[in-house]
């Protein structure tokens, strides 16, 4: 397993923290910035990260940002990725169960290192149960492809 691994500025201590666990833990990583806490443009990271993981370069990305909303929202932009943003643990394993969600977002402002911790374990830990989830999720995939060829057809941006 490769995590992809981002942070804005507001999420950067947050990030080394968790970056410390997946040291620890022996996971493998690919840290997409940031190295300080200057500012920085939390689409730009984003981006880069959920590139990682549509591209299968990394099975699931980790994104934090000071409330982890605008992460969230920038993932969730992207075809196939389904970014949940988790601020305890038991969120963080249903949106694997349930949701096979490839993105973790969290927000520093939110959450503090030890729990973050907990919520990175839990999400990397649990695996996506099918089921009656699988066809929920079918129905989103339907959506996104709908979506696109609204695109096409229509020349909107939505």
């Amino acid at each position: 397993m490769k995590i992809a691994l981002g942070s804005d500025h507001a999420g950067f201590l947050l990030k080394e923290s968790v970056v410390e666990y997946l040291r620890a833990a022996e996971l493998s990583y690919k840290d997409f910035g940031v190295s300080s806490e200057e500012s920085v443009d939390y689409p730009d990271i984003a981006v880069s990260v959920v590139n990682a993981v549509q591209a299968g370069e990394c099975e699931f990305g980790i994104l934090i940002c000071g409330t982890g909303i605008g992460m969230t929202i920038t993932a969730n932009k992207h075809r196939g990725i389904r970014a949940a943003l988790c601020s305890e643990a038991y969120s963080a394993r249903c949106a694997r169960e349930h949701n096979d969600a490839n993105v973790l977002t969290m927000g520093s402002r939110v959450i503090g290192p030890g729990l973050a911790v907990d919520v990175v374990e839990s999400f990397l830990k649990a695996s996506f149960d099918g089921g009656r989830h699988a066809r929920r999720l079918e129905k989103i995939s339907l959506i996104e492809k709908q979506m696109v060829e609204m695109k096409k057809t229509d020349g909107n941006n939505r």
